[in-house]
């Protein structure tokens, strides 16, 4: 087992390695599962039965610890498993049978891969007997997952089933958090076996580092104090170990810009003085150029990746590299860290306050006054912003805009991936943790409403909006199903401009506007002109078919009507299909494989930060 190792802060149950002997109870393997579920906390459970996982179903139905909530696609079980870990902290889990619906499993996996998602995935497999001779459903479901998965289990013994469910969660959610998946042969489900808790842990070599060195910490003190152009580059990882607090401490302390990525959106508040936005491809201007004139950039549970860097031998050329993480082998991977940190983010963050606390009483203070100039001087040329359009149609950043705006305090808002994803993180102001969902590594189209669905099936006291594109949507909607039969009323924006936004926007500026395949409203090569007006699938009329309630929205003066109406329904989800102009685009940009010093803040606009900032 490889580990990757963030934040070991989960209220999962800990099993003791040994200690006294626990009432003994003779089960099935099935009935052993169920109550190891029960026994690591698991209360929530997303899947769909199967002939193989079958055995399992059957005590399931008698625990009243666990609820299944029964998802019309296995896909859809993954990714609300995903949504209810990042909405909750807590471990997702979500349950398939053998074959196909162990691999249609294997996006959301690969998703929860890729984000650092801490979830158990639970497949039934053909029996013990048969693996290996091609029996009907079978799949090597472990060898499928062994690339995408933090670890995963084959399960032939009955009485290994509490011992391996036990460790599947210790090793999900410690560590850099991520999905560990657990095959048990049909034979292991049916057969008689004993049950005690908790089980003897058997993990030898799984020992995540979560305090940092000393020496490092004091290292990078004192290149923060000496710093004149510093940068505080928060990824995920600040939020999975729980910081936001530690991190807000330490921006005051020294007044460092901060920049959140992508998928640490609402660690550090929006509206907060110190922070200069999200950085990479669709960055603020303000954070990617901050990044590139920096002389030190201390990197907190991010891992570096190619849309916040761009062309990376172009990155930041001037910077020093303070990079922490709790996986050692992110550190150094993609750029070299003059100071490496491997840490679980809570513990470096509290240990850097102490230690840049230590170097201000020394008498050691850095002065960013010439940098902070620079940084306003930019936030107030390149705002983010956008342009209406000139037809009196609705704009889709105004959509998302006024969604963030009338949503109650506190509502988690879950986006597809495309265009409407950028302009979710863009034009919605987050403030607090866990109130972002999204598919940063992986960019899974399909993700949102699934996602949507778990987080509210976690949180059913917040407000859930789904922020989606009308590609996103038809992939996975029919979790729309599952929600109206289970009381999860979630509400989904459908950011509706009848085409694949971002890739249309790519052949719009990189293949001459030969738009190939992007157009989803009409026929091939957009035969039939008159189809532009008709909308197949009607949305109102599916998400009534499903059990919901449907709206729509074509003109900006009704737009605060609709979302009030959309608010005010709380008894089963709603869906509201806002008609928005095509040509909309994300801006800014970096495009693909360019150096982030060739941002562009609009179409033709190259923002000019002159040359004095390069000394």
């Amino acid at each position: 087992m490889t580990e990757q190792a963030t934040g070991a802060h989960h209220p999962q149950p800990r099993p003791r390695s040994g200690g006294h002997s626990a009432p003994v109870e003779h089960v099935t393997g099935a009935q052993s599962l169920i109550r190891s579920l029960e026994e690591v906390g698991a209360d929530t459970v997303f899947g769909i039965p199967g002939g193989a996982i079958l055995p399992a179903y059957d005590p399931l139905m008698d625990s009243t610890r666990v609820r299944h909530v029964l998802v019309r696609h296995e896909q859809g079980a993954g990714h609300a498993a995903e949504g209810y870990a990042q909405a909750t902290g807590k471990v997702g889990v979500c349950m398939a049978t053998s074959g196909p619906g162990a691999t249609n499993l294997v996006t959301p996996i690969a998703d929860a891969h890729m984000d650092s998602v801490p979830m158990v995935a639970i497949t039934g497999q053909v029996s013990s007997k048969s693996i290996g001779t091609d029996a009907f459903q079978e799949a090597d479901i472990v060898g499928i997952t062994m690339p995408i998965t933090k670890h995963n289990f084959l399960v032939t013994k009955a009485e290994e089933i509490p011992r391996i469910i036990a460790q599947a969660f210790h090793i999900a959610s410690t560590g850099r958090p991520g999905p560990v998946l657990v095959d048990i042969a049909k034979d292991a489900l049916q057969a008689k076996t004993t049950f005690s808790w908790p089980p003897v842990m058997d993990l030898p070599g799984y020992r995540p580092v979560t305090k940092p060195h000393a020496k490092q910490i004091r290292e990078a003190a004192k290149l923060i104090t000496a710093a004149k152009r510093p940068v505080l580059y928060v990824g995920g990882g600040v939020l999975k170990a729980k910081a936001t607090a530690e991190l807000r401490v330490l921006a005051e302390l020294t007044q460092a810009p901060v920049t959140t990525t992508l998928m640490a959106l609402g660690a550090f508040p929006d509206s907060h003085p110190l922070h200069v936005g999200m950085p990479g491809m669709h960055g603020a201007v303000t954070a990617v150029t901050a990044l590139q004139k920096a002389d030190l950039i201390v990197a907190l549970g991010a891992r570096f990746d190619d849309r916040v860097t761009g062309k990376l031998d172009s990155f930041a050329p001037y910077a020093k590299i303070v990079h922490a993480d709790i996986d050692p082998a992110e550190i150094g991977k993609n750029r070299e860290a003059d100071v490496p940190i491997v840490g679980d983010a809570r513990e470096v963050i509290a240990d850097l306050v102490q230690a840049v606390q230590k170097e201000h009483s020394e008498g050691n203070q850095g002065d960013y006054s010439a940098w902070w100039h620079d940084l306003n001087r930019w936030r107030e040329t390149y705002p983010l912003g956008y342009d209406r359009p000139e037809d009196g149609s609705l704009s889709p950043q105004a959509v998302i805009e006024r969604v963030g705006q009338l949503a109650p305090e506190g509502t988690i808002f879950a986006a597809g991936v495309g265009q409407h994803q950028m302009w979710s993180a863009h034009f919605i102001q987050y403030e607090q943790p866990a109130t972002w969902l999204n598919s940063g590594g992986a960019g899974t189209m399909g993700y949102s409403v699934p996602a949507a669905m778990g987080a509210k099936a976690g949180r059913p006291e917040r407000t859930v909006w789904a922020i989606d594109g009308d590609g996103c949507f038809q992939m996975t909607n029919q979790e729309l199903t599952t929600c109206a039969l289970n009381n999860i009323p979630i509400k989904v924006a459908v950011i509706n401009n009848g085409a694949l936004g971002m890739v249309r926007q790519w052949q719009t500026l990189f293949y001459n506007q030969r738009y190939s395949n992007t157009v989803l409203h009409s026929g091939p090569d957009d035969v039939n002109p008159e189809a532009r007006g008709t909308r197949v699938p009607d949305f109102v009329k599916l998400a009534e078919a499903m059990g919901c309630v449907g709206l729509r929205c074509e003109r900006p003066e009704d737009l605060d009507k609709v979302i009030e109406e959309a608010n005010s329904i709380n008894d089963r989800p709603v869906v509201v299909d806002f008609i928005v102009h095509q040509d909309a685009m994300v801006w800014p940009m970096v495009a693909a494989g360019t150096s982030n010093d060739e941002i562009m803040a609009a179409r033709d606009v190259r923002p000019d930060f002159g040359d004095s900032e390069d000394d």
